[in-house]
């Protein structure tokens, strides 16, 4: 099957990041979120990331343009009834993915394909809710998309051969690569980073190290861009006690429980950098100014 028309439900962080690097593809793509406050914050954030790719020389002003052109953002999900994919980027929540796809079930063409772009659920469960999951996977891009070079496929129980074939050819023709994984919580990427960051929660409560030290040492000892708690504080505390909570339902394994430490920070609201303040804090900004937590 060939993609020409994509649809990307959810204008966030992660749904205009592949917003993005679909319409750079030269695919025609058309973006829904509910509202046009959130539509306008998303073009916002696409606006700025193709200037900074211009600016450092990746890419043409007239390349650019041409990109931002071919998107298109809409609040109803009847305007993404002619796609021949739509990934989904909404809030990870099952309720509310199978509520999308619930509804593009029943407007979408039947050689649609469908994909989610969660990190943490089941597809399986998700695909249930259609009639088509055999045309179901999983298309987990990572942040920010349009820099990180590497897509999971999750290919559930129910998803084709040709499928993932398609999809595959899809996220190659994106400048990515792709892995092909099974339907497991976390995937590859999540299923080795979870136990590796909660861990270094423990750590932090155990007092084995400062919050500084800890950073300092995966990023020099194991040569990681990031320290595990700057890590976390830029995927956000709350998305991290949400990926663990899934994790311990489906495994029962105490290395993926949420620590306590992790769980009361989200209670106190410290999220991570979006909102100022996690294990850091941080300015207007968004620069990380010092340790909330020892």
């Amino acid at each position: 099957m060939a993609i020409e028309r994509v649809g990307v439900v959810g204008f966030g962080l992660m749904g205009s990041g592949i917003a993005q690097v679909c319409a750079q593809a030269g695919y025609d793509t058309v973006i829904r979120e509910v509202g046009q406050p959130l539509l306008d914050k998303g073009f916002g954030r696409v606006d700025s990331s193709l200037a900074r790719v211009v600016k450092a020389g990746k890419m043409t002003e007239d390349d650019a343009k041409s990109a931002r052109r071919r998107m298109r953002g809409t609040t109803d999900l009847k305007d993404l009834q002619e796609c021949d994919l739509i990934i989904e980027a909404v809030i990870e929540e099952l309720v509310e993915k199978k509520a999308v796809f619930g509804t593009l079930d029943a407007l979408c063409p039947a050689a649609t394909i469908f994909a989610s772009n969660t990190s943490s659920l089941t597809i399986v469960e998700i695909a249930a809710i259609t009639k088509r999951p055999d045309r179901f996977a999983g298309l987990h891009f990572f942040n920010p998309a349009p820099v990180m070079p590497l897509v999971e496929i999750v290919q559930a129980l129910t998803t084709s051969d040709e499928t993932i074939s398609t999809l595959r050819a899809f996220v190659t023709s994106l400048g990515k690569t792709g892995v092909v994984c099974k339907d497991t919580p976390g995937f590859i990427v999540n299923r080795l980073m979870v136990p590796y960051l909660l861990g270094a929660i423990r750590a932090l409560e155990q007092g084995v190290a400062t919050i500084e030290e800890i950073d300092t040492a995966v990023k020099l000892g194991l040569r990681h861009p990031m320290g595990p708690f700057e890590l976390i504080d830029y995927t956000g505390l709350d998305i991290n006690l949400h990926v663990a909570n899934v994790f311990f339902d489906e495994f029962k394994d105490p290395s993926v429980a949420p620590p306590p430490l992790l769980k009361r920070m989200v209670l106190a609201g410290r999220l991570g950098a979006k909102v100022g303040r996690g294990f850091y804090e941080y300015d207007e900004k968004g620069q990380k100014k010092s340790p909330q937590t020892k």
